[in-house]
């Protein structure tokens, strides 16, 4: 699968046509099951797994994503899992794993409710994420959204989750498959590897942390003999069998507690990851995250895709498709955003031009 640069002139120059309307509406509990379109069933083909008549929950034949969901970023949550039933071979053999913070003003029921009107027939499961487990161990970072709790947990999945997943894709709610996602779970964790994501080796890796972590040879020596690269959190194969037993939440806890008392990062939930597993991940194709879309931290800083193929498109950083869509202020990549969205009331216009544009065609 590729992006020509053709293709996106062409998005580009169509969105030029994409614009009336309101910016965000704020989430209401009374607007909750008219917020978003029912998307369109997808079903298994004739060579997936027969699913069996139990829960799924523990079925390890079956693909197992987890996201967290929170209304801020409801919209792009629901983009995403709609992006890898509607690109999925087998979309019904797929159970996502949904974590809920339990400070948020929209209670796990409610955001049950919201998934199951858009989704019918999707496997999930809400989880709630006590905002207490990291209340003494998050220090502040270069941006506030990374400051949230809830973009913790993912360093408690092997905990939240039942012991009976063993293996699990942990996908941020800023991105969206353009491919089968089958393929990024039959990907292998060789080794003793508890993570598999891209790397990306040529970052320069010294920047993630401060110049008091470097020049503690206590703190530094932890990367020695280490080819330490980095990998952005956001797309992970993650073995929680291999987790559970190396009892690596408490290794990124240890080095949270490190981060408050010597200010070692500057980077939210990243730099702890990296400390435990740089330089020990199974390193993936980097066409399962093209990062950095939402501009890397810079306001209005439109990226374009990465040359090669694209199965996975992620808006890490500050800006959001779905807010710039509404602002009438997008980036061109933001118009591969849109077509995977269900929120009803959108600030831009679905026009016909983009009827003919397929990620499976280019």
């Amino acid at each position: 699968m590729f992006l020509s640069r053709s293709v996106l002139a062409f998005i580009f120059l169509s969105s030029l046509l994409l614009f009336p309307a309101n910016s965000i509406r704020l989430f209401k509990a009374e607007d909750e099951s008219d917020l978003f379109m029912e998307a369109p069933v997808y079903q298994n083909g004739p060579h997936c797994p027969v699913l069996g008549k139990d829960t799924l929950i523990c079925d390890s034949s079956i693909v197992h994503i987890a996201m967290t969901i929170d209304p801020e970023y409801l919209r792009g949550t629901i983009a995403a899992i709609h992006s890898v039933v509607k690109h999925g071979s087998c979309p019904q053999s797929v159970f996502f794993h949904f974590i809920a913070s339990d400070s948020s003003s929209v209670v796990p029921t409610q955001l049950t409710r919201i998934v199951k009107s858009v989704f019918p027939s999707l496997s999930f499961k809400v989880y709630v994420f006590q905002k207490k487990l990291v209340r003494d161990l998050v220090s502040s970072s270069i941006r506030q959204a990374l400051d949230n709790p809830l973009n913790y947990a993912r360093i408690y999945l092997a905990d939240l989750l039942e012991t009976c997943i063993q293996k699990v894709i942990y996908l941020d709610s800023d991105t969206i498959v353009v491919d089968d996602i089958q393929k990024l779970w039959n990907i292998n964790l060789t080794g003793s590897r508890t993570i598999g994501a891209p790397e990306y080796c040529n970052a320069n890796f010294d920047k993630y942390f401060t110049s008091d972590f470097w020049s503690n040879p206590s703190f530094s020596k932890v990367f020695e003999g280490k080819r330490a690269c980095y990998f952005n959190t956001g797309v992970m194969v993650m073995d929680l069998g291999r987790w559970r037993q190396g009892d690596y939440t408490r290794e990124i806890e240890k080095w949270m507690r490190v981060q408050k008392d010597k200010r070692i990062y500057e980077l939210g939930s990243l730099p702890p990851f990296l400390l435990v597993f740089g330089g020990d991940i199974e390193a993936i194709d980097h066409r399962w995250n093209q990062h950095g879309l939402g501009g890397d931290n810079l306001v209005n800083s439109c990226r374009t895709l990465h040359p090669g193929p694209v199965s996975l498109l992620h808006w890490s950083g500050k800006g959001k498709p779905w807010v710039r869509l509404d602002a009438k202020r997008p980036c061109s990549v933001d118009f591969l955003w849109a077509p995977l969205d269900l929120y009803k009331f959108h600030g831009y216009s679905r026009h016909r031009q983009l009827d003919g544009f397929r990620f499976d065609s280019l």
